[in-house]
């Protein structure tokens, strides 16, 4: 081993390293060291970085029970995370977005299963009951969201993925889907199609309602039938999904076009088509909004509209740690738009 490489451990092999052992390697002081681990925006992004960096290299791992004594700060990020979504994708890009911000900065992330169905404010009462993090970043966001209302009555850092009907600001990250569905009804309907489809994320979510006046107002506008299928979710069982869409298929008049909301709802309406003698791309096309690559290895080819579920986690990332170290909420925002279907 060199010599250089023999001075970035600690003294003895069973030694933990501290502050000070990252500070002598990279010759900074112990207190710019603290402050660049834990992220602190006034450090340089240079210095954050070589810090980190050493830091991993050696070993280190801050005390967080002393940490927590000496500061209050938990150095803990709670993500709220529903696992059942629409994108095969979603729990992989979403988290690897939010560690890749993260990194560095000496937080860690605690993923908490959310689900609608159950008491969303169990989690979040815990959470600041029992300060278990500093902040806390959470999907499927409603339109009166009551976990948005509690934390800032709580004065609680926070950013939602999805906004709210508040007139209070808070920090959230969103995808404009009522653009997505104007673009896909659009799209189809260039391509010939008049009987379009489409199932509906549950009704107290915000993004349902701009997905519905998106889809809604598109299809008005080009004078085409329309439906929002009745009776399902896309939180319902696929199999539900699957016989609704069935069900629609064996009607007098089919649709002819399909905008899908996620990766799921694409496939169990390709499924459809197949299972009833239709074929895609002759009988009726599908417009998707994909997170993964999976629609790259499927034939006939699926449109598509990408939505950056990595970007998303990290921009969400980003805006806490702008919250926690005092940003006020009205300037973080982020609206992401939709590329054209292709």
């Amino acid at each position: 081993m060199s010599d250089e490489g023999r001075g970035l451990l600690p003294q003895n092999q069973g030694d933990k390293p501290t502050l000070r052992t990252v500070a002598q390697a990279t010759g900074f002081a112990v207190a710019t060291v603290s402050r660049a681990l834990s992220g602190d925006p006034r450090i340089a992004a240079a210095t954050r970085a070589k810090v980190a960096e050493a830091a991993e290299r050696l070993g280190y791992v801050p005390d967080r029970a002393a940490r927590r004594l000496r500061t209050g700060r938990t150095q803990v990020i709670s993500l709220l995370l529903n696992t059942e979504h629409e994108f095969l994708g979603f729990t992989h890009e979403f988290l690897t977005g939010i560690t890749e911000v993260l990194a560095g900065t000496g937080y860690s992330v605690t993923v908490v299963p959310d689900s609608p169905g159950d008491d969303r404010l169990a989690p979040v009462r815990t959470i600041l009951r029992n300060n278990l993090a500093d902040g806390l970043l959470f999907t499927r966001t409603e339109a009166f969201d009551p976990r948005v209302r509690l934390l800032m009555e709580a004065d609680f850092p926070f950013v939602s993925h999805g906004r709210t009907e508040f007139t209070t600001p808070h920090p959230w990250v969103d995808f404009d889907n009522e653009a997505f569905a104007r673009q896909a009804v659009e799209h189809l309907v260039a391509k010939g199609r008049r009987r379009l489809s489409l199932v509906l994320p549950g009704e107290q979510f915000t993004f349902t309602q701009h997905l519905r006046y998106g889809f809604l107002s598109a299809t008005r506008a080009a004078g085409i039938e329309h439906e929002i299928v009745p009776g399902v979710t896309l939180d319902s069982p696929t199999a539900m999904i699957a016989e609704a869409l069935m069900r629609t298929r064996r009607s007098p008049a089919p649709p002819d076009g399909y905008v899908c909301v996620g990766e799921v709802t694409a496939l169990v309406a390709l499924a459809a088509l197949a299972d009833t003698g239709a074929v895609h791309g002759v009988d009726a096309d599908i417009v998707a909004k994909r997170a993964s690559p999976i629609f790259d290895n499927i034939r006939p080819r699926i449109d598509t509209v990408f939505e950056d579920l990595r970007a998303t986690g990290r921009a969400m990332a980003e805006m806490l740690l702008r919250r926690m170290a005092g940003e006020p909420p009205e300037a973080l925002n982020r609206l992401f738009q939709p590329d054209p279907v292709g």
